[in-house]
């Protein structure tokens, strides 16, 4: 059996944050977890074609604010703001929150080439757009080290190519030291719904080694 930890947590404290910014008593934790769930869950399904990396929730006294980090801004926004207008009446009933009492920020993600979220998504729509696992594989991995990763992993596992027998592809360029803690490195993970069933789809992504600021924010990443 391998032993294997999410490359995101493990890094947590030393050069990655945490996505949920909060504090809560007992009686309040649970129902905050599950208030984070149905928001990301609702965004996520909501703007699918916003290709939209991660979300960071912070309470603080009352008020929600939610930071949607997404590489097509223009379609969360929407003409004049109002297709955040909607989201905040929507995010208002999963709470039950007043309208006044949530804020909303999109954070613009420069190069979707370099975020291993984007990347798995993208080979994902392209697996259900019935297009080659290996011919997207190969592309993405050519427009990350492009971009300027130092490398890159991209493992696909399910009935490739429609096979009965379920399989798993993989292909990388670059080094990947995923033991090195101040390895500064992305993981992604997406679904493709094909008509012969579910592929997952996960990448790695290694941008180098981050020295020095251990207060590194995600912000500052991108």
């Amino acid at each position: 059996m391998g032993q294997k930890v999410h490359p995101y947590i493990l890094r947590i404290g030393i050069n990655k944050n945490w996505r949920s910014l909060w504090y809560a008593d007992k009686k309040e934790y649970a129902r905050n977890v599950k208030e984070d769930f149905r928001i990301r869950d609702y965004i996520k399904k909501k703007f699918v074609q916003a290709a939209v990396s991660y979300i960071i929730i912070e309470r603080l006294a009352g008020q929600l604010k939610v930071k949607v980090a997404s590489a097509r801004t223009g379609v969360i926004i929407g003409r004049r703001g109002a297709d955040i207008n909607r989201l905040k009446e929507e995010l208002s009933r999963i709470t039950n929150k007043n309208g006044e009492d949530i804020t909303i920020e999109v954070i613009e993600i420069k190069n979707p080439a370099l975020d291993a979220q984007l990347v798995a998504q993208n080979v994902a729509f392209q697996l259900e757009k019935r297009v080659a696992f290996r011919r997207a594989m190969k592309r993405a991995v050519e427009m990350t080290m492009q971009a300027g990763a130092q490398g890159i992993r991209v493992k696909i596992s399910g009935r490739l190519g429609g096979a009965e027998m379920a399989r798993t592809e993989k292909c990388y360029q670059g080094k990947l030291p995923l033991q090195t803690l101040r390895a500064d490195i992305d993981y992604g993970f997406a679904e493709a719904l094909t008509t012969y069933g579910i592929l997952g789809v996960k990448s790695w992504i290694y941008k180098g080694d981050i020295v020095g600021d251990k207060n590194h924010s995600l912000e500052e990443k991108i």
